[in-house]
Order: structure tokens, then C-alpha cells, then sequence
């Protein structure tokens, strides 16, 4: 049966989404041990880049087939399922990282039409609210706690030793990052509707990107997840502990407060009843539903060996809302030329300039407003 709910939901295979069991079955038999047909095929709910499937076989054993969109891919670079496949492989057998197991990756696009690969299904929970709120307190933060030490599991693995060396530059990932992301956003605002209107640029883009130069923290070197919160961590079934870290798509070499800083984000984004930005600034630390932020820096610093309090810290937080504004304007950019009409995708446009306007706080906020206004 299915699982139904803890964040783990399927549907039907989507219109658009099908695969061909008659294709599967015989390269699933031949590649993935202990395998028996017939397979029932189900789709994950959870919004993902790369289509996500549950498959059941006729030992009513399950698993996870992860695959790339169909049809032509605007990046060559994105949906990276051969990445994510030799990333999980690394860690799960040369670490004590909670990943899934992976069984076989195809890169053969003959046998479903695009590369794919197969993965254990890990039954447990997956958490969409980051305050856990249908769990007791001592709970919640225990889950908070585990969230934290799984990360920093994570960041102390040598990637080297583990067969990842190459998997990105091993340093200057902030500069890299700033100036990748300052370019793609400039192409996204000359993006056009179909009134010839263009999108237009995030206001202050260039003087954020000056004020990140002068705010810099030290360079620093991990293995990153890229995406790391709390909606891609299971937790066992009845316990408050990470069993699995998933989706891997944006994973490379990088700066590990990156990871920590998209973790601990919703702190530092204000309280907005009924608002999809609403987050926890602004509550009173006795009442927080879950652990004040400066115990999980903390506790993530003494799990890796680092001195807290962490210098610049809101120089990550920033650059987390910055990162992730240019991410909701390329949503915007869509949206202009038809490429994404749906409800969701507009409410997520519309977020761009106060997801940036909390990048301009912090940098407000640690300089001064007034000298900041002044440069902006």
C-alpha cells in the first residue's frame, strides 16, 4: 500500500509523467536484486524539478525511481540525476550520513525515455512545517537537534576520502555564487511578456552584491546538499532523528554555512500570520515553538568544531534570501513569457522583491541604515 501521509503521499502517475512498465520491468529485473514483477507505479505529491516515482513490486517491496523531465532541458547542467546517484552511492557506503540506498543508475534514455535511477523508499516522516507544530515541544526540538547534527555529520565528511573529489571547486564558493547569480538575474529581468514589457531588474542587485564583498565569511570547504531543510529530511517513524537526506539535485563542493544558513532561514523572516513568507522573527525566545536559532548555531558549531559565535553569520543569512529571490524572479521571468501560468507559480513571483527587501535588512541592519540607504 502506499504510503499517506507524513509528507510521503503518492497519486496516480500525472498526465505527462507516465512510465512504461513493459519498458521497466525487464531493466529493474536485471539491475536491481531480489526485484519481482509485476510493479505498480505511483507519483510522489511533493513538488520536485526531478519526476519522483514510488514503485511497488510483486514482494510488495518498495522503492524510489527519480528521473529527468522529459522533452528538451534549458541548462545542461540541471537535473543532474547521474550526480545525485554518484553523491548517495559515496555517501552511504563510505559514510554514516543517513541517505538512501541507491540500487542502479540508467543512463540508457531508450529504456523510459530519459536517465533515471532507483533508490530504497525510506518509510518515516517528512515535515513541510518548520515549527513541527502537531508534535510535543520536547519533540519538536529533539527533531531541530537531529536536523543540526545531521548537517554537521555531513559537513565533517572528507569529501576526498569518499570518492567526491571534483564534484565542485573546493573554494571561493560565495564569489562564485554572488556573481553566477547577479548574471543569471540580469538575463531573467530582460526576460519579455507578451506586450514586449520586460521583467526588469531586482532594485539595489548591484549594490548587495558590493555590500557581500566587504561581509565575506571565511572561506570555508564541505560537502553542501544545496537545498538543505527541513522538508528533505525523513525522521524515523515514531522517533525524533533523521533516517535520510533526499533530494541532492543542487549538491556540490561549497561552503557549509550555506547549507546551515538555508536550514536556520525561517528564523530571521518575519512573523506574517496567513502570509507564505511567515516565519519566526519577532517572537519572543519563550515563545518560539521550537529552539531559539542561537542554540542551534550553537549546537552546530560544537558538533563541528567551531567558534561560536560565528563571524558575519548574517552575511549567509542574506545571501540565502538573496539566492533565493533569484531563484523566485527566473519564476517570474516564466511567468512573463507564458512558461509557468499556474496560481502558484504567480503567488511565488510576487514574493521577489520582499524576499530580496530581507537580504537589505540584514545588510541595513549591520551597517547602519543610514550609510546602507546611502549606497542603495
Amino acid at each position: 500500500m502506499a504510503p499517506k501521509e507524513h509528507g510521503q503521499s503518492t497519486t496516480d502517475v500525472r498526465k505527462g509523467y507516465q512510465l512504461e512498465p513493459a519498458l521497466l520491468e525487464p531493466y529493474l529485473i536485471k539491475n536491481v536484486p531480489g526485484f519481482a514483477t509485476p510493479v505498480k507505479v505511483s507519483q510522489f505529491k511533493l513538488g520536485q524539478s526531478n519526476p519522483t516515482y514510488l514503485l511497488t513490486d510483486a514482494n510488495n517491496t518498495r522503492y524510489v525511481l527519480r528521473k529527468k523531465p522529459a522533452g528538451a532541458l534549458l541548462s545542461s547542467t540541471a537535473h543532474a540525476v547521474e550526480r545525485e546517484f554518484r553523491i548517495l552511492k559515496a555517501l552511504g557506503e563510505n559514510s554514516d550520513v543517513p541517505v538512501p540506498k541507491v540500487y542502479t543508475l540508467c543512463e540508457d534514455a531508450s529504456v523510459i525515455g530519459t536517465p533515471f535511477y532507483v533508490m530504497e523508499f525510506l518509510q518515516g516522516r517528512i515535515f513541510s512545517d518548520v515549527t513541527l507544530s502537531k508534535l510535543p515541544f520536547e519533540e519538536r526540538k529533539l527533531c531541530w537537534i537531529s536536523a543540526v547534527d545531521t548537517l554537521a555529520k555531513l559537513h565533517k565528511v572528507d569529501y576526498k576520502s569518499v570518492g567526491l573529489e571534483g564534484y565542485g571547486k573546493p573554494a571561493g564558493f560565495y564569489r562564485r555564487q554572488i556573481g553566477s547569480l547577479t548574471k543569471v538575474s540580469a538575463a531573467q529581468a530582460a526576460a519579455k511578456d507578451k506586450d514586449g514589457v520586460e521583467v526588469g531588474a531586482i532594485e539595489g542587485m548591484e549594490e548587495l552584491s558590493a555590500w557581500f564583498k566587504s561581509h565575506e565569511v571565511p572561506d570555508s570547504t564541505s560537502i553542501v546538499h544545496g537545498d538543505y531543510k527541513m522538508d528533505n529530511l525523513v525522521f524515523h517513524p515514531t522517533e525524533p532523528r533523521v533516517i535520510g537526506i533526499l533530494d541532492w539535485e543542487l549538491s556540490t563542493i561549497g561552503h557549509p554555512f550555506s547549507d546551515l544558513a538555508n536550514l536556520l532561514n525561517p528564523y530571521y523572516v518575519p512573523a506574517m500570520s496567513g502570509s507564505p513568507m511567515g516565519g519566526l522573527r519577532g517572537i519572543p525566545e519563550n515563545e518560539l515553538p521550537i529552539p531559539p536559532v542561537n542554540v542551534l548555531l550553537e549546537r552546530y558549531c560544537q558538533q563541528t568544531s567551531r567558534p561560536f559565535p560565528i563571524k558575519n553569520w548574517l552575511f549567509c543569512i542574506a545571501f540565502s534570501f538573496f539566492r533565493l529571490a533569484v531563484i523566485l524572479h527566473g519564476i517570474k521571468a516564466r511567468v512573463a513569457r507564458g512558461q509557468a501560468s499556474s496560481a502558484e507559480a504567480k503567488v511565488y513571483a510576487a514574493m521577489v522583491e520582499s524576499v530580496f527587501g530581507l537580504a537589505l535588512e540584514i545588510a541595513q541592519e549591520e551597517d547602519g541604515e543610514e550609510s546602507v540607504k546611502s549606497k542603495l
